[in-house]
């Protein structure tokens, strides 16, 4: 077992993985920056350790400082958690030079599943279904025209090494292709220093919907069902939840036996998500795998009554699995609660927070790294708080959402809680019909 872990993240998901190493008796080290100075991670990891300036490149994606941390510390192991470094196949090998456990799959699978477009050809060799497009990276414009029109417009632009919507482009029609291809390789060019971009068709209506897969040492790999992801603003998700509205016994069955296909291809060990859209048919593709913990893991702790995060920890420790396959027996929906203004196209609010109350009661998570008085840095996401709700059902779960939504008071800053307040009343969401366009085509202020 992991005796001392070090976590190379900051905010909520420190402080989960900081939770459920402390229920295994396993004791943390905390790094930080010198913005995160007063953050609860450092106040409630066993030890702590600055590694650098308040910017994420001179800090928590100081690779140097971070294994100097653990060097200092005796750690034993490293948790990247999610962002910053945790698709990093250069850390993640190391980590392993450094005799340091990686919380996370070897740096093999996360460098073959990194790439997009290298990730896509070893889905389809394992018989998962991908979306038309270009084989591989389109290193020309000359190129990217041909293969759009043997594809069919509509088509997206993607950049290799891309997320969060960075390196994308959509492209309607023939004439805005150059503009979108020489602007998606400059955008991915600056955000992940690799401008290669490849063509995907575009999926009318989609749905985004991913499988949680988890995968240990000895061979055993299993799926965890569906998270529904579909309500997004540029690509960056704001709800989640579990089971899928959409979702059919036949349609959780052929996608769940896709995605564990597709890992047990690349050798694959811990937690991931395949990630998929389906169409208004309900026929589902690949789009790509996080080969780390996600953001909404919990709406699918709570789906099945599991802990992930604790799973992670046994599974790097050399464990089996500890956790069956199983359906969903609750409903659980994530709301993500942003620093931002949504009543000014969202934007960012850092600030100091003067009064705060987080809701309770029977169904309610309450994952964040806040308290009152506690001042959000602007070098980092805007994330502060993930409110789940769970209940036997969806409509209770939604219920819940809006008493929970209402208990909730930041007060200081703008949030995106009035957002979510009204996208819980909202029609079509209660219906489930909705796709990941959805924002950009309803006024959800309305």
């Amino acid at each position: 077992m992991i005796s001392k872990l070090l976590i190379a993240n900051r905010g909520e998901i420190a402080l989960r993985i900081i939770r459920a190493a402390r229920e295994l008796g396993i004791r943390t080290v905390a790094v930080y920056s010198e913005a995160d100075r007063p953050s609860l991670h450092v106040r409630f990891a066993d030890e702590a350790v600055c590694i650098g300036p308040p910017q994420g490149k001179l800090s928590y994606l100081n690779i140097p400082s971070i294994i100097a941390a653990a060097e200092v510390t005796n750690a034993d192991a490293i948790h990247p958690g999610y962002g910053f470094l945790s698709e990093n196949e250069t850390f993640a090998e190391i980590c392993k030079d450094s005799n340091l456990t990686f919380v996370g799959p070897p740096p093999s699978a996360i460098l073959q599943m990194g790439n997009k477009s290298v990730a896509k050809e070893t889905m389809r060799a394992a018989g998962v279904p991908v979306v038309p497009g270009s084989d591989g990276i389109v290193a020309t414009i000359e190129q990217a025209r041909v293969v759009a029109e043997e594809v069919g417009y509509p088509i997206m632009l993607k950049a290799v090494a891309g997320g969060g919507g960075k390196g994308m482009r959509y492209v309607e029609q023939a004439s805005e292709l150059d503009r979108a291809y020489a602007t998606a390789r400059g955008e991915a060019e600056a955000s992940f220093g690799n401008g290669d971009v490849y063509i995907e068709k575009f999926i009318e209506e989609p749905r985004h919907v991913e499988i949680q897969v988890f995968a240990d040492m000895h061979g055993n790999v299993i799926h965890l069902n569906e998270r529904e992801c579909s309500i997004q603003r540029r690509h960056q998700k704001l709800i989640e939840e579990a089971p899928s509205p959409i979702m059919t016994p036949e349609l959780r069955k052929a996608m769940g036996e896709a995605a564990v296909r597709g890992v047990q291809s690349v050798n694959y060990v811990g937690a991931g998500t395949i990630e998929f859209l389906v169409d208004k048919h309900r026929k589902f593709y690949f789009m790509e795998m996080n080969t780390r913990i996600q953001v909404e893991h919990p709406v699918t702790e709570l789906s099945v009554g599991v802990d992930l995060i604790r799973e992670q920890l046994l599974v790097a420790s050399g464990e089996k699995l500890s956790i069956k396959q199983q359906e969903p027996t609750l409903h659980s929906i994530e709301c993500r609660i942003n620093a931002e203004d949504p009543f000014h196209d969202f934007r960012p609010s850092p600030g100091k927070i003067e009064s705060l109350n987080f809701p309770g009661g029977p169904g309610v998570r309450v994952d964040s790294h806040i308290y009152q008085g506690y001042v959000i840095p602007q070098f980092y996401d805007s994330m502060v708080a993930k409110l789940i709700t769970y209940a036997p059902t969806r409509d209770m779960a939604i219920a819940r959402m809006r008493r929970a939504l209402d208990e909730f008071v930041i007060e200081g800053i703008h949030t995106t809680i009035p957002f979510h307040r009204k996208m819980m009343d909202n029609k079509d969401f209660i219906a489930g019909m909705f796709d990941t366009k959805y924002l950009d085509t309803h006024d959800w202020k309305a």
